[in-house]
């Protein structure tokens, strides 16, 4: 299907992570609408009545796939047989992607994690956006390498920092494993409480296990998420101070979700400026108090302690 030219599109994205790319590539072409906010968990959202009247006026949908918004599969297909409906993953190769024994047979949604691997992400919608609009196919690609310049600035900044962490530091311990990808992408061992999907409860062994994991390797902190309920973190640091082990909350990440809409941090760059910097902090590491560029509003170590 081709745009009828009734400018500008009107876009709907379902997570901000692919609200954000979006929004970079289509520019004042594209008008983006995001059906979840800061702090909604995708794995367990369910499409209301209103989403679904706002996903009909759409004239093209973008999603992240690879099964995240579980619960709104049927609806994208069935959103799928009157306009183009693209995931936003779906040109990943094997390679890119990480198949967990916990997930038998399906991918590790959270691709985001790694600023590389989501950056290759940028070329399929902007293939979309060319093919559904090819009067503006130009614009798209010059805001598509502007784009993926500023990702590529971001995923240097990720290695850097996660460089200085020592080395008998580098395990990363969340609420659920939303992080295998930034594990990969900048060198940590990451273990989350519980499984891909925030569906899955954390067992007791789980939990056990950690408390291990936090004992013997002298862990000195573990992560809450902005879209995931904190106790499976509470049970991991009590476990671990009835064993004679203080271990603190180095912050609150940004999993499955974005920061506040109209913050840096509510933003996909924001977001994982954040991410980076709170853990290299937290770990031991050395990086920049404000992240980046200087514009992180939020210091982590303060918050969610």
């Amino acid at each position: 299907a081709k745009f009828n030219g009734d400018y500008p599109i009107r876009a709907i994205s379902t997570v901000g992570m692919v609200a954000d790319i979006v929004r970079h590539v289509g520019g004042e072409q594209v008008e983006v609408t995001q059906i979840m906010g800061a702090g909604v968990d995708p794995h367990l959202y369910k499409p209301t009545r209103d989403d679904v009247q706002t996903l009909m006026k759409a004239d093209i949908v973008f999603y992240s796939g690879l099964m995240l918004e579980g619960k709104m599969s049927d609806t994208l297909v069935k959103m799928a047989r009157t306009k183009p409906v693209f995931p936003v993953t779906e040109d990943l190769d094997e390679a890119t992607l990480l198949e967990p024994e916990s997930l038998s047979g399906h991918y590790d949604p959270h691709v985001w994690m790694d600023v590389s691997a989501w950056a290759k992400c940028v070329d399929s919608v902007t293939r979309a956006l060319c093919d559904f609009d090819p009067p503006h196919a130009e614009s798209y690609q010059t805001r598509a390498d502007s784009y993926r310049e500023q990702l590529r600035q971001l995923h240097e900044y990720g290695l850097a920092s996660t460089a200085t962490i020592p080395e008998s530091s580098r395990v990363l311990i969340t609420s659920h494993d939303a992080f295998n990808y930034f594990g990969r992408a900048y060198g940590l061992d990451v273990m989350g409480v519980q499984g891909i999907s925030t569906e899955s409860e954390a067992g007791l062994q789980r939990v056990n296990a950690l408390v291990e994991t936090l004992v013997s390797k002298r862990v000195a902190a573990v992560f809450i998420e902005s879209s995931v309920p904190r106790k499976n973190i509470d049970a991991l640091i009590e476990g671990a101070a009835s064993r004679g082990h203080q271990v603190v909350v180095g912050g609150e990440l940004f999993s499955d979700a974005m920061g506040a809409s109209g913050t840096y941090e509510g933003t996909y760059i924001g977001m994982l400026d954040h991410n980076i910097t709170v853990v290299t902090h937290a770990l031991g590491g050395s990086a920049p108090e404000a992240g980046m560029s200087g514009k992180l509003t939020v210091e982590g170590k303060e918050r969610g302690t």
